[in-house]
């Protein structure tokens, strides 16, 4: 057994409202610049859809993941060594700027400075690449809420599996929000894709990240990644990707997208697992059986000789505490309602989803029956207008019966709590009836329904002593600008020492900061004035 960390996200999908806020911020963050206009770290889904970049879960064509040869050992779908070699100057599994969206602005000039005629002026949109007028056909977000779904829902892979039993008509359609970020999987194949090497999942904690400069480009990591999340910067020729706000989890804080999460559906947490047992769990044979497969991977924080081992792995104690606390062991392993979204690209992927259950409660309700009732909301299930399918071509394989269980566990809840709500006797049949107890119901309500904020983000800081091993080698940052480190100018920028900062004065743990080396402000705790940030004061008032 050799004991790892992986940082690791859960999103409840009850909560997602689609507001964008996450993408927003997380753009203005980490992408907001020239030749990343296309490039969207999260990115928050409607489906049924298409998806972003379009139809990316249909791997018979983009060719993403990894597959069983014939002799039951893993391969990457898009094919080894020699066929990346052979498809390196022309890679057939590509997607195109018709497939994500040619990035565009308006001609605001000819509408501010147009002189008077008989007709408005109008602002064209102007292609980003080219300069010239373009057509705007397609977006990140073109899917938003069904918009168009007569004419581009049927491209939805998932839907193509489930067969004819959906349909569209207005009265019988049914959505709902799906945010994506990159999985930092425990078995990516991106990693596998690269042929320079420069795309490596850090011991630390499990976060998959690109090094800018090993990058050179090749972009077989963006066919081999089954869920599109690596991104081709088509200025500075590297490839780029979520970073998992790396620089604020080594300072103990949430990534921006949880952070600024409207829904606060989003939970962050350490997860100890064998990694030594994540080969033989990729490999199962049984695409239904990977979800249990994948959990069994995971190790009992609270288990004495999985303690031992840990600390023998060299993995600090309060590490170790946090990954007891953590809400993703919670959710995943002690209440079983998260899943893992495409477990058969065998990727390992995590980041996790508690299925939206919400349609359920209004579906009954609106046949004027008691939404919350435990025997209506079971029957329910079996008819509800997300169909279950569906979900499970997301998150479980195709396996109904895992997605029927956690809709039947998340109903159970709302029943027994509005019990509790309402002061009215407790029945605890309705937790037996899903193989809970009456406290575990109450606990799990807890960490869904009301968590605070310390409780959906159990981050460990990174530790001084290990500073050197998280010193930011990669110039993927937000402050970048033409002619900056991360576009391809000024050489590499100086490392910055990932260490938390002290809450009294803002600076790095209390250490002098090197003269000549630059201020990360992603790394400070917005209380106090960093040392450096501003020009020393003399006794007059004057600054140096």
């Amino acid at each position: 057994m050799r004991i790892m960390a992986q940082m690791a996200m859960v999103m409840n999908l009850d909560k997602c409202i689609g507001c964008h806020t996450c993408s927003v911020t997380c753009k203005q963050v980490w992408t907001n610049r020239s030749g990343a206009e296309h490039v969207w770290f999260n990115n928050v889904e409607t489906r049924p859809g298409q998806g972003y970049p379009r139809t990316y879960e249909d791997q018979e064509r983009w060719k993403g993941g990894w597959t069983l040869n014939k002799k039951g050992r893993l391969k990457l779908k898009a094919g080894g060594r020699f066929r990346n070699l052979v498809t390196i100057f022309s890679n057939p599994n590509l997607p195109g700027f018709e497939d994500y969206y040619e990035p565009w602005t308006y001609d605001y000039e000819n509408l501010t400075t147009a002189p008077a005629q008989e007709h408005m002026p109008v602002a064209r949109p102007k292609s980003l690449l080219t300069g010239e007028d373009t057509k705007v056909t397609w977006s990140s977000n073109w899917d938003d809420n069904l918009a168009g779904s007569v004419e581009n829902s049927h491209n939805d892979p998932i839907l193509k599996q489930v067969g004819d039993k959906i349909k569209f008509e207005y009265e019988q359609s049914f959505m709902f929000y799906l945010p994506r970020i990159c999985e930092h999987c425990l078995n990516p194949s991106c990693v596998a894709s690269c042929p320079t090497g420069a795309i490596y999942k850090r011991q630390e904690d499990g976060i998959v990240l690109v090094d800018q400069d090993r990058c050179r480009g090749w972009r077989q990591c963006v066919s081999g990644c089954p869920y599109k999340k690596m991104y081709f910067n088509h200025k500075t020729g590297k490839v780029e990707k979520c970073t998992f706000c790396y620089p604020r989890i080594e300072i103990g804080q949430p990534t921006v997208c949880s952070e600024t999460c409207v829904g606060r559906l989003r939970y962050l947490g350490l997860m100890l697992y064998d990694a030594d047992a994540v080969l033989e769990a990729a490999s199962t044979e049984d695409d239904h059986d990977l979800y249990e497969a994948q959990r069994s991977v995971f190790l009992d924080p609270n288990d004495p000789e999985v303690v031992k081992a840990a600390q023998e792995a060299d993995i600090p104690d309060d590490w170790i505490e946090h990954a007891q606390r953590s809400p993703i062991w919670a959710l995943i392993n002690t209440y079983k309602v998260a899943l893992p979204l495409h477990p058969e690209y065998r990727t390992m992927p995590m980041v996790w989803y508690i299925p939206p259950l919400s349609p359920v409660v209004d579906a009954v309700s609106e046949t004027g029956q008691d939404g919350e009732a435990q025997n209506n909301l079971f029957a329910a299930i079996d008819r509800l207008r997300i169909p279950i399918e569906y979900l499970a071509g997301l998150f479980t394989a195709g396996d109904t019966a895992v997605v029927d269980g956690v809709l039947r566990k998340l109903a159970a809840m709302r029943s027994f709590m509005r019990d509790i709500n309402m002061g009215w006797e407790t029945d605890e049949s309705i937790p037996a009836a899903v193989g809970m107890t009456g406290q575990e119901m109450i606990d799990m309500y807890r960490l869904l329904a009301i968590a605070k904020y310390d409780e959906r983000y159990v981050i460990p800081p990174a530790h001084y002593e290990d500073a050197h091993k998280l010193e930011n080698t990669a110039t993927e940052c937000s402050l970048d600008v033409d002619g900056g480190p991360g576009m391809g100018g000024m050489g590499s920028p100086e490392p910055v020492s990932s260490i938390a900062a002290d809450p009294g004065t803002g600076s790095a743990g209390g250490v002098d900061r090197p003269e000549g080396v630059r201020i990360n402000l992603l790394n400070w705790s917005g209380q106090g004035t960093p040392e450096g940030l501003f020009p020393d004061q003399h006794e007059n008032g004057s600054s140096s």
